[in-house]
């Protein structure tokens, strides 16, 4: 894992967390890593019926706004794990 350069402040954990829970209110969250690199784990009820692209899409749309730019705080999303309750 690199460092990832960004203008960022706060906590890029808590940014990603907050943004999918805006999305999917009741998603239940969990955010690691650093340095720009990201595994995140999401379950709601919301993603029952969805393929599993599907699911991804919904969450990475969730989180664009801080993966876009010229110097975002998400480089990559290593891991996505999306489930159901």
């Amino acid at each position: 894992m690199s460092d990832h350069p960004t203008d960022f402040a706060g906590s890029i954990p808590d940014a990603i967390t907050d943004g999918i829970r805006a999305k999917i209110p009741d998603a239940v969250v969990a955010v690691a890593g650093s340095g720009g690199h990201y595994t995140i784990e999401v379950v709601s009820p919301v993603f029952a019926g969805k393929s599993m692209l599907e699911s991804q899409r919904l969450v990475l749309g969730a989180i664009k706004h801080l993966i876009n730019g010229a110097a975002p705080p998400v480089h990559a999303v290593d891991s996505l794990i999306t489930k159901t309750p």
